[in-house]
């Protein structure tokens, strides 16, 4: 009952991130460049909030994924930026989304529970930013913004199959 409970807390907590990335836009156009970058920089803002979670938590393997996740969005924010510089467009932030994901807190942080929680919060997030970019390659606006998003997709399918999978086996 009590992994029940944490998966559905995790997936509760994730809920208005995963809006942030530009799933749920205004009717069913194209996501445009704006709102991609919006997206990524929420998707990253996610991967830099799992780390300031684990921070507080015992886990190695959840602190050192974490990590390696926000370093990640460090270098995909960098490479944004460059993009979003040439384009002259700036983010559209949701200010009210949180940043720091909601990760069931188990009494043993070292448990199955807590690295569950930790894996199951992340896939949504991933979903909506492949989503994201999926819709906008069907029709992009910025040749370079292409580019990048074509370029990130395998990583991020990449990356949640091995979320889902790692999910699987705790």
């Amino acid at each position: 009952m009590r992994i029940f409970v944490a998966i559905i807390l995790a997936f509760i907590g994730t809920a208005a991130p995963a809006d942030s990335t530009g799933e749920q836009m205004r009717g069913d156009r194209a996501p445009d460049a704006t709102d991609v970058i919006s997206g990524l920089y929420a998707f990253s803002r996610f991967q830099q909030g799992l780390l300031e979670s684990t921070d507080l938590k015992g886990n190695a393997e959840v602190k050192n994924l974490a990590a390696w996740r926000a370093e990640e969005a460090a270098k995909r924010d960098k490479a944004l930026k460059g993009i979003q510089d040439t384009i002259g467009t700036e983010p559209r932030v949701n200010k009210t989304a949180s940043i720091v994901p909601t990760l069931a807190k188990p009494d043993d942080t070292e448990g199955p529970a807590y690295v569950r929680s930790f894996y199951a919060a992340q896939i949504p997030e991933y979903e909506s930013a492949i989503t994201l970019l999926e819709r906008y390659l069907k029709a992009p606006d910025n040749t370079a913004l292409a580019a990048f998003a074509r370029e990130q997709l395998p990583t991020l399918r990449s990356q949640v199959e091995d979320a889902e999978r790692t999910l699987a086996d705790k």
